[in-house]
């Protein structure tokens, strides 16, 4: 796990200073009413973190977790849209660094454990998936390149 907490820390450090230089406008700018702006997709990622922190600690003594969110209420009623920029990225960061230090505390025996998210995916897997999730909606927050999440 020691390997998925470095890689998780290293692009986390390597984006935050890309999304402290983002201004507002273009954060909050909504191509429809039904898509998310930038920093709701921002957001969308500070639930993410939440949900998957909660996962992977749960699934390490707890054999039938089932965490879920419904990710457009959760994003709606956190209000991403109206909160301050430098709050919305300074969650982020400090939600994933917490991740790091989970993951990095997660011995190698757990993380083959079953993480209760999906029939048969391990907490290994979880935070797999999680860090290509995170890099497929930073790709479109920083208009990099994209890259295809499943």
């Amino acid at each position: 796990m020691i390997t998925i907490a470095l890689k998780l820390e290293m692009l986390i450090d390597e984006y935050l200073p890309r999304l402290n230089v983002l201004n507002d406008t273009e954060f909050v700018y909504k191509s429809s009413p039904e898509k998310w702006s930038k920093k709701e997709i921002t957001g969308h990622l500070i639930d993410s973190a939440q949900n998957n922190i909660r996962r992977l600690i749960v699934a390490q003594y707890d054999e039938y977790v089932s965490i879920t969110y419904d990710q457009d209420k959760w994003v709606a009623i956190n209000d991403y849209q109206h909160q301050p920029l430098q709050n919305v990225v300074q969650l982020w960061y400090l939600l994933n660094k917490q991740m790091v230090s989970i993951l990095k505390n997660t011995s190698n025996e757990m993380a083959h454990c079953i993480s209760g998210s999906a029939p048969g995916n391990t907490i290994e897997w979880l935070a797999s998936d999680y860090i290509k999730h995170l890099v497929h909606h930073i790709h479109q927050v920083l208009n990099l390149e994209p890259m295809p999440y499943p």
